[in-house]
């Protein structure tokens, strides 16, 4: 069933109909410098289409559907608003336009929680005057109908318009400016609660083997309500809701990445999994998915895709039992060692155990623009998290090397080492006692395991554990085992 919306178009003020632009495209955007950036509107059949903007003039020809496009040649990062011109069957002018780093802030509640319900958020507000720091945001709307408008427009950065926007994707953003000196442009597009297969094209979701038996489920609902509608019944509510919401494989893609796929970028952060916490075995493939789907849609190459690993939550725990976080957490970990360009924020630490909106956001938004700053611009400073590479058993003891260290490791809060457990050929997990013997290495060490096969840290919905990097980068939960 089609769920059709009535939604306005770009806040700009046409001249005449016929013309259009969707807002992504509007007055107060951040173009991405260095690249070419597509500009794209409607128009009439056949409509011959001007666009000029920073001294050069480019041109199309509206198709049979009305849809044009034109490219725009690459620009260095500019802070200096200027204007744009679009002809075709009317006159469009789109102001205040500046050039720099253009960033897509996706996920579930936990990218989409803002500033005004973070910790800090007074100083936030406070400090968030800023003009050079452009936001907007994309409303949630759930369809199977490839939506290619939406009520929105983008924003200078204020005390108003940063308090409601993406806390995570703010800091993010912030700390790049900071950095750069350049006009940053963040694109919030978040659902709260949202599963990762809505944000998945559905026909490409459809096309994948992995996960037909949970698209049959849906396409069983979908066929509830096609024969209720065939026979004029009344449609169950709730089934009916279920239709437009953020679960339904596609539904998000349609709604709320398409009308942005194709604007100039830089890359993309992403945080989100809780709502895929219980099907942890399919979460590396369906990101896989994801983010090779989204990459090929937006044709700007393998662009970067850096997410953010779930924090810890629930009973906190030192026992390294099965849980559906912990495989998720393994399952983020796996990706990021297997599509490439991609990189993952370890939040381990700042998690709460009874509330799954951790509010320390600042700390989030910063460790994501760690990545970008390293990968992406060329800065050199330590940005990835502390792995697990490889365990060497000698003497009753386990020795473990770690990739990615930094200026080495260290225990936070007390000096002994916390989150391990080890065990022997019977599986049967005991705590273990640990030290850090080099700058990459840890000893592992118990009483009851004589022959240690097999090492766990931070194997837990919400773990004790205390190890770090000396800049402050929590070590990535692991185990060993494929028990």
């Amino acid at each position: 069933m089609k769920i059709s919306y009535l939604l306005p178009l770009s806040l700009i003020t046409l001249a005449h109909a016929d013309l259009k632009l969707p807002p992504i495209i509007g007055n107060h955007m951040v173009l991405q410098q260095k690249q070419a950036n597509p500009i794209w509107g409607w128009d009439d059949p056949g409509t011959e289409i001007t666009v000029t903007f920073a001294g050069q003039t480019q041109t199309a020809k509206a198709g049979k559907d009305g849809r044009w496009e034109v490219k725009l040649e690459a620009l260095p990062a500019s802070a200096e608003p200027r204007t744009m011109t679009v002809k075709g069957g009317s006159e469009i002018t789109v102001e205040d336009i500046l050039v720099g780093e253009v960033w897509l802030c996706s996920g579930q509640s936990n990218m989409q929680w803002d500033i005004n319900g973070a910790y800090g958020a007074e100083l936030a507000r406070l400090a968030a005057d800023n003009p050079q720091i452009r936001l907007i945001s994309v409303p949630q709307t759930g369809t199977q109908e490839l939506k290619t408008d939406f009520n929105g427009s983008w924003q200078a950065s204020n005390a108003d318009t940063a308090g409601q926007f993406s806390a995570v994707g703010y800091y993010f953003g912030k700390t790049l400016h900071e950095a750069l000196g350049v006009p940053i442009g963040l694109i919030d597009n978040a659902w709260g609660g949202s599963s990762a297969e809505a944000w998945v094209q559905r026909e490409v979701f459809d096309a994948d083997k992995r996960f037909e038996a949970y698209g049959n489920a849906w396409r069983q609902k979908e066929e509830k309500i096609a024969q209720a509608i065939k026979a004029q019944t009344e449609v169950d509510q709730g089934l009916a809701n279920e239709m437009q919401n953020q679960h339904r494989p596609g539904n998000l893609y349609a709604g709320c990445l398409n009308p942005v796929i194709g604007y100039g970028i830089q890359g993309a952060i992403w945080y989100q999994g809780e709502s895929n916490a219980g099907r942890a075995d399919q979460y590396n493939d369906l990101m896989t998915l994801m983010i090779t789907s989204w990459r090929k849609d937006w044709q700007q190459g393998d662009f970067p895709f850096y997410f953010v690993q779930l924090a810890d939550f629930m009973d906190e725990t030192a026992d390294p039992v099965q849980d559906g976080w912990a495989a998720l957490r393994e399952a983020q970990t796996r990706t990021i060692n297997e599509v490439p360009n991609t990189g993952q924020a370890v939040i381990i630490d700042i998690g709460a155990a009874n509330d799954i909106h951790p509010r320390e956001k600042r700390e989030v938004g910063e460790r994501l623009a760690r990545w970008a700053l390293a990968k992406d611009y060329g800065k050199q400073i330590n940005y990835r998290s502390p792995e697990f590479k490889a365990m060497e058993v000698s003497g009753g003891k386990a020795i473990l090397t770690f990739d990615h260290v930094g200026g080495g490791l260290k225990t936070a809060d007390v000096n002994g080492v916390k989150g391990f457990a080890i065990c022997g050929e019977d599986r049967v997990w005991k705590k273990a006692n640990g030290m850090i013997v080099g700058k990459d290495q840890i000893e592992m060490t118990s009483t009851e395991v004589s022959a240690p096969v097999a090492v766990r840290y931070a194997w837990s919905n919400n773990p004790i554990c205390n190890i770090l990097t000396h800049e402050g980068l929590p070590l990535t939960p692991f185990r060993t085992d494929e028990f």
